[in-house]
Order: structure tokens, then sequence, then C-alpha cells
């Protein structure tokens, strides 16, 4: 009888984690994905400047020639925190320059979240929009 009871006391304190693990991981990709925009957006205008034109358009994870410095080539390479690959477009679907993630496996509710960190929280408006069925953007020029 008591090892029922602590069974059902360890049960229950599992049930109210889990929740709030799942939104702390939640937010942790949430941050990690906005930050790495960030660092991105950075190089990618710095390569701008330096340079007087954005680097040429590359396939997805692969990095664009000339980047290099700051510019975190392992994460870009990797899988997302949201999943999916980064992908730079340079004269793509209508965008002069911007930083993509395609085939993210994320919900539509935490893209918003996303965009209310580094945008408008809107994704049909703004810097961050999601171009595709499976393609977000932010967008640089």
């Amino acid at each position: 009888m008591e090892i029922m009871v602590v069974v059902v006391i360890i049960g229950l304190l599992a049930a109210l984690a889990l929740p709030a693990f799942q939104r702390v991981q939640r937010s942790s990709q949430n941050s990690r994905t906005a930050n790495d925009f960030r660092v991105f957006a950075q190089a990618f205008e710095t390569y701008s400047l330096q340079n007087g034109a954005w680097p040429p358009n590359v396939g997805p994870g692969g990095v664009p020639s000339g980047m290099s410095g700051d510019f975190k080539a392992s994460v870009w390479q990797a899988n997302t925190a949201i999943g999916g690959r980064w992908n730079w477009d340079c004269n793509i679907l209508g965008i002069t320059a911007g930083i993509s993630i395609i085939n993210f496996t994320c919900t539509n509710a935490q893209l918003v979240e996303i965009d209310t960190k580094i945008d408008d929280g809107d994704l049909s408006t703004g810097l961050f929009q999601k171009t595709q069925t499976n393609r977000v953007t932010y967008i640089l020029q």
C-alpha cells in the first residue's frame, strides 16, 4: 500500500513537471533561433558593407564564399534549434537578401513566438516572414 502511494505521488510530480520542462525547452529554442538570426544577419551585413554586395546564393547549409571572421560556419551547417537547415537567399522569392530556415519542424505558434522576439509578431508582415509552407525568412533587404 505504501509503495502504491509513493508511486502515485511520483507520477503526480512528473505530470506537473513535464509541461514546465516543455515550456522551458521551447523558450530556449526560441531564444537560440532568434539569437542565431541576429548573429548571422550581422555577419551578412558586415560582408555587404565590406564588399559592396551581398554574397552569392548557395544551397541549404552551404556557406557563401567569402564568409569568414565572426561567421559561425559550424552552427550554419548544423540543423537549427527548431529543425530544418539554414539557407542564404540572394535575389530569391522577391527578396534581395535574406536568411531562411527551410524544412523547420516547429509549429506556427512557435514561429510567432520567435517573430515576437525579433520583429512584429506577425508572420505575414515585417522582416521575419513565413515565405513558403516550409520556409521562414529574416529579410535583410
